[in-house]
């Protein structure tokens, strides 16, 4: 049975066909022929107000299409985790459906932590094919803005603080979400590093660190990726916002990158008829209201790109070119999603998904420290979980990636599933209140989280079934309220909220068998670390988040996540932190400034006593241990063009299944420029049985020993003497090989 979106679609081309009665099939309705001649086909039968009409919304996620020639409207869905539940035409209120519930996958933090490319094209295949079958157009995911401060309230919605890193991971994401017929959008372009004042924070911030640092995940996306949609954010950039934003969209998006798909606004991130439409944004959404609750009527009709926007071009104020080439964007857009007839149909809350959703969870959860080889819990005969988060649902809350799920699985339930396959008693205790509620945008969890205790008979109770346990694993972190992680409000400390470090200390004090489990989006402190034995880094996990702990906690996966966020000791050993600069966070007089320029994450927490850092970015134990064996180059020069090979060999030197990962940093011993010591370049993750060995090879070109020359606009590479590093973390070097670049290079992106 076909879809009703679908059955419109063809009733809206039957129209078409019959008002062509007897003549030959119009070009744009052919999809044997080639798209460029389909769209321009298209718009040249378009008046000027169907233009106009396209590129804006007319409901809260859908734009129109053009009726009177059967062309089909756009149908948008948040977001980069799962498919939000529908809400109604002009009102953020649920539509009150009971089939849009769906899979939430793991945060995309989580999925960056598995340094896994083929995690991530499991990832976009499996929310592509929920996103089809719910008849979605566009994905507004996933995002890749670099980690630069740990009180952002929307890190846990991206890929770390790599640039290099976010870019590998990106790319089969979208590449899997596309295959589906729905549009990937990369999200938000660019510098969209914090939450407060985030609609009209000024980023000032140097060409070189804009390039080498915030762009390069984008880039990847665009060109790599070949993603069909991108989304600019609500802050400005260098006085402008992004969504009008000349150098953002069109000097770099559309004119080095050459991006032939579609701009599309954030929600309510619009602001001036003339620079957006000159500027290049192509699609806005959201505007006329403020975006989140209130409007007008006539509020579609009068968007900046809407009623204003053809009354200036009617009257010869603005171009008719620049609405040709926004038009046809949106039609290139329809034609590769709707007007797709050779599209897959889709799948939503299957067993594939749920399996995908687990595994990806799995490998993203790090196992920062085991002393004792307290994990995996293979001895245990009582297990004490203590903490809110282990009874909390995580999967409605945190901005617009709330979801409303089919099923959700807790960490307790999942412990006490497999604690009881293995005959293990699970007992619990709260040992604290967090946020209680369990409700966004009308999704409810229907969960009573309520509790009479006071905080000290929580931590009393917890601390006496500690000493009657042979093991406690507490469960905590943040949970996706407002200043913990959440759109629209960054965390206004580093520590972790409602006295859990207390909680810690006080079951550390009970029982030397502690594991402290934490599910965020972000570091944290953690005074108690040298207290606890085991510590894991959960992330937000989503629907399969008790399963997938519990398989890491019982060693039914050998955990293989890698930290893609350093872990520093307090907030004060992050750059934009290190000073207590205003100007550097969160801003003084709207401008927010960029001072540490590439001292991002590592490239700045490297440099300081190891003291001051809990865990490196790169970071990540095993079940198992390894040894990563002398690597070998392809040549010992690099003239500048072609590639250079490191093949690298790796054993399994433990008594369980695992994996690696093999992570190449280039350092530069002498440049014209400031550069950062190491930078990551390549990786590659490898399964090994006990005492198996295999080789990972890892692939340098041009791009692995450049740097942006803001003078002239180009990269350069120069010639010299370089480092390649070799390890497992970005504080753990097992191997330097030196490597001559026999001529310098320069060339565009």
């Amino acid at each position: 049975m076909k879809f009703k979106a679908e059955i419109l679609a063809a009733a809206m081309i039957c129209v078409a066909f019959n008002g062509n009665a007897g003549k030959p099939t119009p070009v744009y309705l052919d999809d044997s022929q080639p798209i460029e001649s389909r769209v321009q086909d298209a718009l040249s039968r378009m008046t000027t107000a169907e233009k106009v009409a396209i590129i804006h919304a007319q409901s809260k996620f859908s734009s129109p299409g053009v009726q009177r020639l059967g062309i089909p409207g756009i149908w948008c869905t948040d977001g980069p985790h799962g498919v939000r539940p529908d809400v109604l035409w002009d009102e953020w209120e649920q539509a009150g459906a009971t089939n849009d519930s769906c899979v939430a996958f793991p945060a995309l933090t989580c999925l960056a932590a598995t340094w896994n490319p083929e995690m991530s094209a499991i990832y976009g295949q499996s929310i592509g094919e929920e996103a089809r079958y719910r008849n979605k157009n566009v994905l507004l995911g996933p995002g890749v803005n670099i980690y630069r401060t740990p009180l952002n309230g929307r890190n846990f919605e991206y890929m770390g603080e790599d640039p290099y890193l976010s870019a590998q991971m990106v790319v089969p994401y979208i590449q899997g979400v596309q295959d589906n017929g729905v549009a990937a959008c990369v999200k938000h372009y660019a510098l969209n590093n914090q939450e407060v004042d985030r609609d009209h924070v000024n980023v000032l911030v140097d060409d070189r660190t804009l390039h080498e640092i915030y762009l390069p995940a984008f880039k990847a996306a665009v060109k790599d990726g070949g993603t069909w949609s991108i989304m600019p954010g609500y802050n400005k950039y260098n006085g402008d916002h992004a969504c009008e934003n000349q150098t953002l969209l069109l000097d770099i998006l559309k004119g080095d990158w050459g991006f032939d798909g579609v701009a599309i606004s954030d929600w309510g991130a619009v602001h001036n008829t003339e620079k957006v439409a000159q500027n290049g944004l192509d699609m806005e959404f959201g505007s006329w209201t403020n975006g989140l609750n209130w409007g007008a009527s006539n509020a579609y009709d009068n968007y900046y790109l809407a009623t204003p926007y053809l009354k200036a071009i009617e009257e010869g104020k603005l171009p008719m070119s620049d609405l040709d080439d926004k038009a046809a964007r949106v039609l290139r857009l329809i034609m590769r999603t709707e007007m797709d007839r050779n599209r897959p149909y889709g799948s939503m809350n299957s067993d594939e998904h749920y399996a995908a959703a687990r595994r990806i969870g799995g490998e993203g959860i790090v196992l920062l420290k085991n002393d004792k080889n307290l994990l995996p819990a293979e001895n245990a005969k009582k297990i004490l979980v203590v903490g809110e988060n282990a009874i909390k649902m995580m999967t409605v809350g945190g901005g617009s990636s709330s979801l409303k799920v089919q099923r959700e699985t807790l960490p307790l339930d999942g412990i006490r599933k497999a604690a009881s396959d293995k005959g293990i008693e699970v007992v619990y205790e709260r040992g604290y209140v967090g946020d209680v509620t369990g409700e966004y945008n009308g999704v409810k969890t229907g969960q009573d989280l309520s509790e009479s205790r006071s905080a000290d008979r929580l931590i009393a109770d917890a601390v006496r079934a500690a000493k009657d346990a042979d093991m406690v694993i507490f469960i905590g972190g943040l949970n996706k309220s407002d200043h913990q992680d959440a759109e629209g409000a960054d965390r206004q400390d580093y520590n972790l909220p409602y006295g859990q470090d207390a909680v810690i200390e006080a079951l550390a004090a009970a029982n030397p068998n502690l594991v402290v489990v934490n599910l965020t989006g972000n570091s944290y402190a953690m005074p108690w670390r040298d207290k606890v034995p085991a510590i894991v880094q959960g992330w937000y996990i989503g629907s399969e988040a008790g399963n997938a702990i519990a398989d890491v906690i019982f060693g039914k996966v050998n955990p293989s996540g890698k930290l893609p966020i350093t872990f520093a000791k307090d907030l004060k050993d992050y750059a934009a932190h290190a000073n207590g600069d205003a100007e550097m966070y969160p801003g003084v007089n709207g401008d927010v400034t960029y001072k540490e320029g590439l001292d991002v994450g590592y490239r700045y927490t490297d440099k300081l006593k190891k003291d001051r850092i809990n865990y490196a970015f790169g970071h990540g134990l095993s079940y198992t241990t390894f040894k990563i064996g002398q690597p070998a180059l392809s040549s010992k020069t690099f003239d500048g063009n072609g590639t250079v090979t490191v093949t690298v060999p790796v054993t399994n030197t433990g008594d369980r299944e695992g994996s690696e990962v093999v992570q190449l940093y280039v350092r530069d011993e002498k440049s014209s420029v400031a550069r950062p010591y190491k930078e990551l370049k390549a990786f590659g993750k490898v399964n090994l049985a006990p005492g198996e060995t295999r080789e990972v090879k890892l692939t340098l070109d041009k791009d692995a020993f450049a740097f942006y020359d803001a003078a002239d606009k180009m990269w350069t590479v120069e010639p010299g003497k370089f480092e390649l590093l070799i390890g497992n973390s970005s504080d753990r070097i097992s191997y330097r090989l030196p490597l001559q670049v026999g001529q310098s290079l320069k060339y565009k992106d």
